[in-house]
């Protein structure tokens, strides 16, 4: 892999910056000090610049095997670095769905021959396959997928014994999308009686409403609690849902945590009519109340972790009318620029937004050597210009689906270089298309 020395940069750790040299041996940070005199295959002067840990994305969907007109595991990788993401955790929601041991080695096998990051996958639990979620070997698989809403085919797990049988047995991390699905079915028959098929937009948050959301939510929670087990619930939308959680001790001692995304934070209700299926999520964006109860939460650690629940489609799906517009949208190229500019608007301070993207994601799951600059931990980096410009425009775009909610903001900032495992991965809007990443271990 070589030698990297990086000279003069701001590091952004563990609640610190400061300026440092770092110097990278073999794919791992061999050296940080303020002042490394040591030859290197590759000098960067980085005065002017931050260097931050690679941000770790722990909910994406990435759509391969089976559903690759959308996005796949060569083109949502390249544009995770082209923001600054090193590591993702990719969702079982494929065609087919990853539910048994061999198939969700297949989807090892495909990253390993074509993502330019690191990768895991959740294995995907079902109503009729504990057998094989049990199987599921902690040391080397990110966690155990659960959808307690709607989804594809039958990943929607609403058997309340099997639920129970999950919760009490898991080897590992049960990861949750909390939706009630009973109270979406109702609120969708009614909204179909008035309006047929073309349901204006904004009443996604009614239909996929703040009762389904907490009624799921504190279904798992209660579960969890019954079981100890290691839950973790995913994109939180709503201010009642909050205060299911803890702040009162540290993440490492957790045993429930949560997780918010950058849709959540940055949009509200009031822009369904101009952003109309572009910010079609499930969970919905809801109020404005509820995305500042949800920063709150962010702030005083009863939400862990910022994540983007990357769900790409392409413009003609997202272009149908509401009941057969799917939800989801692109945001793992702008994950970390998003943030940076709140940071640029005093919301959040730099080191708790580099907290939240990579120390909080490799403490709650129990990442193997990453989410921090330290000396023995694979080098995934990040250099940015927070004096920079990153305009969104559709020509700039590395997914597959080509389009993105952000188009026509500018970011504050710019990510200059991306390393990955100690590989320039991205530098100025330029890939190098022979770095792979590695699959993910777990100390567990």
């Amino acid at each position: 892999m070589g030698t990297l020395l990086i000279k003069n940069a701001t590091l952004v750790n563990e609640g610190q910056q400061f300026e440092s040299d770092v110097y990278v041996k073999d794919g791992r940070i061999f050296q940080i000090a303020t002042h490394i005199q040591a030859l290197a295959d590759e000098t960067v002067d980085a005065r002017g610049l931050h260097l931050f840990p690679g941000v770790i994305d722990d909910q994406v969907h990435f759509r391969e095997p089976g559903l690759t007109h959308k996005a796949d595991l060569y083109t949502e990788p390249r544009a995770a670095v082209a923001g600054g993401v090193t590591t993702f955790m990719e969702m079982p929601n494929t065609k087919p769905q990853t539910l048994t041991q061999e198939l969700l080695q297949a989807k090892y096998d495909a990253a390993a021959s074509k993502s330019i990051a690191n990768y895991s996958f959740f294995m995907g639990a079902s109503n009729d396959n504990l057998e094989e979620v049990l199987k599921t070997d902690p040391k080397t698989v990110c966690g155990i997928k659960v959808f307690m809403g709607s989804s594809t085919g039958n990943m929607l797990v609403d058997d309340e014994q099997v639920l129970d049988a999950i919760f009490r047995n898991a080897p590992i991390l049960v990861a949750t999308h909390c939706e009630k699905e009973e109270i979406i079915r109702a609120n969708t028959a009614e909204y179909v009686a008035k309006y047929g098929d073309d349901i204006p937009i904004h009443f996604h948050p009614v239909i996929r409403s703040h009762e389904a959301c907490l009624a799921s939510s504190s279904l798992a929670v209660r579960l969890a609690q019954k079981h100890n087990t290691r839950l973790h619930i995913l994109h939180i939308s709503t201010a009642q849902e909050t205060e299911l959680f803890r702040n009162d001790i540290p993440l490492t001692e957790k045993r429930i945590t949560s997780e918010v995304c950058i849709h959540h934070l940055w949009f509200d209700d009031s822009l369904y009519d101009t952003k109309g299926t572009h910010i079609k999520w499930n969970p919905a964006v809801k109020s404005a109340a509820d995305r500042d109860a949800l920063w709150k939460a962010l702030l005083d650690d009863r939400l862990d972790i910022i994540a983007t629940d990357h769900a790409p489609h392409t413009l003609d799906e997202k272009s149908n009318v509401y009941m057969k517009a799917p939800s989801g949208g692109p945001l793992v190229q702008h994950s970390l620029l998003a943030i940076l500019d709140f940071v640029k608007a005093e919301k959040i301070s730099l080191e708790r937004a580099i907290e939240k993207l990579c120390h909080a994601p490799a403490q709650c799951f129990e990442v193997k050597e990453r989410g921090y600059l330290r000396e023995g931990y694979w080098a995934d980096l990040v250099l940015v210009d927070l004096n920079g410009k990153t305009p969104v425009t559709r020509e700039g775009l590395f997914y597959k689906c080509g389009w993105s909610p952000f188009e026509g903001h500018t970011f504050q900032s710019a990510i200059r270089r991306t390393y990955v495992n100690g590989q320039l991965a991205f530098h100025d809007g330029q890939h190098d298309d022979s770095v792979r990443g590695m699959r993910v271990e777990f100390d567990r």
